[in-house]
């Protein structure tokens, strides 16, 4: 699996998101994804949404996702 392949499916089940994803082992991957999806859900249900893209990937081809999600108006104020 590649970050490419991982993005790609983060970005079909959340069209809106801006997705980045890296890793190069091929297993281990770090993401974050930043969607108005996220408002008013917590850090877990956000997670669990972006882990319903990913389907079966998440138990056969990435072993490791460390993964941060975001509002559009939370990346913002991070980036400050």
């Amino acid at each position: 699996m590649r970050p490419e392949d991982i993005e790609k499916l983060i970005k079909t089940g959340l069209p809106e998101a801006e997705v980045r994803v890296t890793g190069d082992d091929g297993a281990h991957f770090e993401a974050v994804v930043i969607a108005a999806a996220f408002a008013g859900k917590t850090a877990v249900k956000q997670h669990q949404m972006v882990y319903a893209t990913l389907g079966k990937a998440m138990e056969s081809d990435i072993h490791a996702l460390a993964l941060q999600t975001y509002t559009p108006e939370a990346w913002a104020a991070r980036a400050v």
